[in-house]
């Protein structure tokens, strides 16, 4: 068999079938996957400015115009709920998370990677499968009924419960991608 950059390449029956080496097709798809949470929490961020706007717009629109209040309230839970969903995510693709890192310091590169991978092995992996899978008749029933908020009748409450699933995909996504990615030369 010939091998070029994970491709192998078979002729035992005389024809050339490919077959793909699963090491590179793992790797390809973690770094798809990696690939896929950075545009979705890159693009969570702008989440942010309608929920300021919203967020402002609740007085004016009760005080001034007597109307619409509710809805921009309803609105900004939404947009609220998804995003700290990405948020926590995105922390923790950032390195931002508050961690034990007067002892952590003083060890070497290595061991800390390697603390990072059992961290997220031990406690995000079956945290977040935990949370897809305990949610599950709440989230379901939720938008099987297109739930609606309870204070206005307006729909949408459904997107908030929508949210926690969100959250608990990114970061078994991430943790995923923490976990199996590959060492880096220095830390080998």
């Amino acid at each position: 068999m010939a091998r070029d950059s994970g491709l192998q390449v078979s002729s035992s029956s005389g024809l050339f079938k490919p077959e793909w080496d699963e090491g590179v097709a793992t790797m390809m798809f973690l770094r798809g996957l990696d690939c896929l949470i950075g545009c979705v929490v890159a693009g969570a961020k702008w989440l942010a400015l309608p929920l300021i706007t919203l967020l402002f717009l609740q007085w004016p629109l009760r005080e001034l115009f007597r109307g619409y209040s509710r809805e921009a309230n309803d609105l900004g839970q939404v947009v609220f709920a998804l995003f700290v969903a990405l948020s926590v995510t995105a922390a923790t693709r950032a390195g931002t998370h508050l961690a034990a890192d007067l002892l952590a310091q003083r060890y070497s590169a290595r061991m800390r990677r390697r603390l990072d991978r059992i961290g997220a092995a031990v406690g995000l992996l079956p945290w977040a499968l935990f949370v897809l899978i305990a949610g599950k008749s709440a989230v379901v029933s939720s938008v099987r009924d297109l739930e609606s908020f309870q204070d206005s009748g307006n729909p949408g409450y459904f997107l908030i419960k929508i949210a926690l699933w969100v959250m608990a995909a990114s970061i078994l996504g991430q943790s995923l991608v923490d976990i199996f990615r590959p060492l880096e030369t220095d830390d080998t």
